[in-house]
């Protein structure tokens, strides 16, 4: 797997095609992890996850706050960083890019 990242999204290539992306939108230092997607062939197998701390990884490396409405990415700050994700509103629908 082959992980590509953009200015405001990281994509997940395997054999030249894309399977799964992050993206993350920013406004006044602050960026939101505001969608995951993985294809459904390959879900399961860690590459959300990996997606979402390469995501969160990029924006620290940026000097940026990390927030997150894709309620993956949520559910990944608050295993991986403590995060308390309660009455946080959730806006990433789960269905794969047109």
């Amino acid at each position: 797997m082959e992980y590509i990242t953009y200015d405001n999204r990281i994509a997940a290539v395997d054999n030249g095609e894309e399977v799964g992306e992050v993206t993350f939108a920013e406004s006044k230092g602050t960026y939101t992890i505001n969608h995951t997607y993985v294809d459904d062939r390959l879900r399961g197998q860690g590459i959300a996850a990996e997606l979402v701390r390469r995501a969160v990884e990029e924006i620290e490396n940026r000097g940026g706050r990390v927030e997150a409405t894709c309620s993956y990415a949520l559910l990944w700050l608050a295993r991986n960083r403590g995060r308390n994700i309660e009455d946080t509103p959730i806006a990433c629908s789960i269905r794969p890019k047109n």
